[in-house]
């Protein structure tokens, strides 16, 4: 029927190419294609945007200037969209006060029970919250720690204080500071602090006593460097500059409050128990251990509240986050953690005809623990939603009711309607998801030789036992395991000792004119092109200079404050948005104009613009396989797989001596297809003298490594042992996950083989 599916004609939005579709509502429908196809523009950009701006629409004003922005889609015609609810890869907030707990509602049944049944009676559930002054530690103010002076960093020794020996920012020789302490008459200047007496020592940096005991006594304000620093930057309630948060991570350390001990709970609530347990050591549990203790509670007045904590509980361990406790802090969670607690919090709810756009969900899974996930997503379509996936995980596409394929390449070669049908069909398609899933890469043979090894030594880093392992140099690791089996901590703890390199998912830049041609530097190269073949001023081409349009001054754009409604940007009328005069616009390379350059890709740039300099620029995006980007996109909407490879780039741009580098999950956002491509860009840093390990499960790139090391045997308690080291082909015959999976009996591979017919 008409009014069960969501009808789109003429999307236009980023790539899409007029693309008109008809998506089923009330099904699983998962969107593939390689990266930069335009299922994302779809799906995020056309779909829910729409969704987002109509639903916002029916606010008033003052509401909705509140509310998330969204920006309408370029779309000739769409009807029969509900309401929607984005579960993507962001990671949840970096409040210090949210945990697992908060995050998911589980702490709030918590407290409600202890509140109830508590021996002895505290009061109601705000005294049990560390988010409440009546509940909170006094001591931490409910963060479970505090952030000390890590003094030891203050001073080098070696030095004198003219030589620069105090290392804080401002207290060096030449610094605000600095005369505070030389020019007093009170101490050497001239000496190394190593040669001071213990004395002297203690009144530079603590002042009081020791300071009135020397015989050149520091006038009557003086502050010790402790102390000052302290003042400028512990107990100040402004927003703190990016250098003063610099500081005080290098220049201050972090411990377990001494009076909650980490429960971030006052004395009343922490020491109240509930058959025996305080809050505090439930909130320490696993949360499969805490499950059982909870449903052990048969108190019939507390009945809903046991039955809603235990539900939450059991979603949780559903989709494979057993092995976190509810204390943890929401900042430590992996992206894929994250996505998977968005997805419990909205698991409990009685809503329906809902909307879901999930991005990438198995992200951070084991092939083993991917039907759990399915399960969860088949769980929010049996309730009477709408679920739209994006996705490249074969097992994923297998339990849809619908695979839509947009493509079929990148960028302009996208944005078209390639495959529309059940998953049994898409192998025989033709399309480059179905080609892809007719292949298996087969297992490496012939591996590279290491050149040395760096030795992680006894790494107790959060769930990780006393682990010693090697990691060889000059080759490709693949560190793998169950999700929260120890592979982040045991990168983290190679990283502190070893002094790795991470290249993260992290945002490239927070500024969204940042795009490929400022993060590559070749601006200044593209106005000197333009200006040498049109023999006229390089200045002319510059936005900001003499070329620019008079009336928007080279923005392009008009913007209006309209205080509680939404301010508005209206595009200049003048130079429609180009940002240069007539006179410059006419001037062209190549037919494009300095204003037609952003609009292009990296592809069409390295040939397109006849310059040596700019291509070498942007010939590692392109290998890297980033050449859809346009110039002029901005590098705050890649996605974090997209982030990663920009870093990839640099780095093969940069890099001189052999430096070892950790990569966390880099198949992410990647098609099938486009896994060739990163395996290329591997081992091109392999092959400039790099040592390249991978946190990854995806089995195409652990079929490729030359070393691979397994975690396990499971998550969080269960796991933190090293199962295997050595060539993944000498990984059978065991009955790991990873082993399993690697030999066929894993639900992964087993999808793979079935691709065709579309069962395993």
């Amino acid at each position: 029927m008409a009014d069960r599916n969501i009808t789109i004609r003429q999307a236009r939005t980023n790539n899409l190419d007029g693309l008109n579709l008809v998506v089923p509502r009330n099904q699983l429908v998962v969107f593939v294609g390689r990266s930069g196809s335009g299922k994302s523009s779809l799906v995020f950009d056309t779909i829910a945007a729409e969704a987002g701006f109509q639903l916002n629409e029916t606010f008033p004003p003052f509401a909705r200037n509140r509310l998330p922005k969204w920006a309408r889609p370029e779309v000739e015609h769409i009807d029969g969209l509900t309401p929607v609810i984005v579960i993507d890869q962001r990671r949840i907030g970096g409040n210090a006060r949210s945990t697992v707990g908060t995050i998911t509602d589980a702490w709030t049944y918590l407290r409600l029970l202890f509140s109830r049944l508590s021996e002895p009676h505290v009061g109601e559930s705000n005294r049990f919250s560390f988010n409440d002054p009546t509940g909170m530690c006094p001591t931490c103010h409910g963060l479970g720690e505090v952030v000390v002076s890590a003094v030891e960093r203050f001073l080098d020794l070696d030095k004198s204080l003219a030589g620069g020996a105090i290392r804080l920012p401002g207290f060096g020789n030449g610094g605000y500071w600095y005369t505070q302490y030389a020019d007093i008459g009170t101490f050497d200047v001239d000496t190394p602090l190593r040669d001071w007496t213990a004395s002297e020592l203690e009144a530079l940096l603590y002042g009081g006593q020791a300071a009135a005991d020397l015989g050149h006594k520091p006038p009557k304000d003086y502050e010790g460097v402790v102390e000052r620093f302290e003042r400028i930057y512990l107990r100040t309630a402004d927003n703190l500059s990016e250098r003063k948060q610099d500081a005080i991570r290098k220049f201050t350390k972090s411990g377990t409050c001494p009076d909650c001990a980490g429960d971030r709970l006052n004395e009343a609530a922490r020491t109240a128990t509930v058959d025996g347990n305080t809050i505090g050591q439930l909130a320490r549990l696993e949360i499969t251990e805490l499950l059982d203790v909870v449903r052990q509670i048969d108190t019939r007045i507390v009945g809903p509240v046991v039955a809603a904590l235990t539900a939450r509980l059991e979603a949780m361990v559903t989709i494979g986050l057993g092995y976190l406790a509810l204390s943890r802090a929401t900042t430590t969670l992996s992206g894929g953690e994250s996505q998977r607690i968005k997805t419990v919090k909205h698991l409990g709810s009685s809503l329906t005809e809902m909307t879901y756009v999930v991005d990438e969900p198995t992200v951070g899974l084991h092939p083993t623990d991917v039907d759990s996930m399915v399960k969860l997503l088949e769980q929010l379509r049996d309730s009477g939603n709408t679920v739209l996936v994006v996705e490249h995980d074969p097992a994923v596409m297998r339990h849809a009711d619908q695979v839509v394929e947009v493509g079929p390449g990148a960028g302009a070669e996208g944005g078209r309607l390639v495959f529309q049908g059940a998953f049994a069909e898409l192998g025989g398609s033709g399309t480059p998801t179905g080609k892809a899933l007719a292949r298996q890469r087969a297992m490496k043979v012939t591996n590279r030789r290491e050149n040395g090894k760096l030795t992680v030594t006894d790494a107790e880093r959060n769930n990780l036992q006393k682990v010693t392992v090697g990691f060889p140099t000059g080759v490709m690791t693949v560190l793998t395991g169950v999700a929260g089996s120890g592979k982040s901590s045991l990168a983290q703890e190679l990283v502190e000792q070893q002094q790795a390199i991470v290249i993260d998912q992290k945002p490239v830049s927070a500024n969204r004119r940042s795009t490929p041609i400022t993060y590559t530097g070749i601006a200044p190269a593209i106005r000197r092109l333009f200006a040498r073949l049109n023999q006229v001023p390089a200045a002319l081409f510059s936005a900001n200079s003499d070329g620019a349009c008079p009336e928007c001054k080279g923005l392009g754009v008009f913007y209006t404050d309209l205080a509680f409604m939404e301010g508005q940007e209206v595009v200049c009328e003048t130079c429609q948005g180009r940002r240069f005069t007539p006179e410059v616009l006419a001037h062209t390379v190549n037919g494009h104009s300095i204003a037609d350059v952003e609009e292009l890709t990296i592809d069409e740039t390295i040939t397109e613009l006849p310059d040596a300099r700019i291509s070498r620029a942007l010939q590692q995006l392109a290998a890297v396989g980033l050449g859809y980007l346009r110039l002029g996109q901005s590098l705050n909407t890649l996605s974090g797989g997209e982030c990663q490879r920009v870093k990839i780039a640099k780095e093969l741009r940069e890099a001189g001596e052999p430096t070892t580098y950790v990569l966390d999950e880099p198949t992410t956002g990647l098609h099938l297809d486009d896994i060739d491509t990163l395996l290329e860009v591997l081992d091109s840093l392999v092959e400039h003298g790099h040592t390249v390990v991978v946190v990854e499960h995806n089995l195409d790139v652990i079929r490729q490594a030359d070393w691979l090391i397994d975690l396990g045997p499971g998550p969080g308690r269960h796991g933190g042992t090293v199962l295997f080291e050595g060539r993944p082909a000498d990984y059978g015959g065991h009955s790991t996950p990873t082993s399993l999976a690697l030999a066929g009996a894993g639900r992964a591979t087993a999808v793979r083989r079935g691709a065709l017919t579309g069962r395993v």
